[in-house]
């Protein structure tokens, strides 16, 4: 199988959709859309890895630089990584887990989710 990233935006948000696997061959491509969104001045990146059907520790490598990059140019970063997949949930999701590298990455299950801004505790509900 081969590795697809869609561009797509989502408001504020530049979207990655990946899907494929995420292997010492492909991981590259994804490395490079990140340096490319960053390029061009993206500092809210969403990756959408619903679809990536395998993941090996050149796509976790990937996923910790595009951190460690959207940190360095203080921006962000979250993942896309449904607890329900095609057969039984994200492969992506378990081998963080796995890694014990989960707690580092933002992670939600649509892009609905991800792309809404936290409210600020701050401000009151309603006006």
């Amino acid at each position: 199988m081969t590795l697809k990233v869609k561009n797509a935006e989502h408001g504020d948000w530049a979207v990655l959709q990946v899907s494929g696997e995420m292997d010492l061959v492909t991981s590259p491509v994804v490395r490079q859309r990140v340096h490319d969104a960053v390029a061009d001045g993206r500092r809210s990146l969403v990756l959408d890895l619903a679809e990536v059907r395998f993941c090996d520790s050149s796509g976790v490598g990937v996923l910790i630089a595009a951190r460690r990059l959207m940190r360095s140019c203080q921006g962000r970063l979250r993942l896309i990584l449904p607890a329900q997949g095609a057969v039984d949930g994200s492969h992506v999701n378990r081998v963080l887990g796995a890694l014990g590298v989960r707690r580092l990455f933002e992670i939600y299950p649509d892009l609905t989710t991800a792309t809404v801004e936290p409210r600020d505790s701050t401000k009151p509900l309603s006006a």
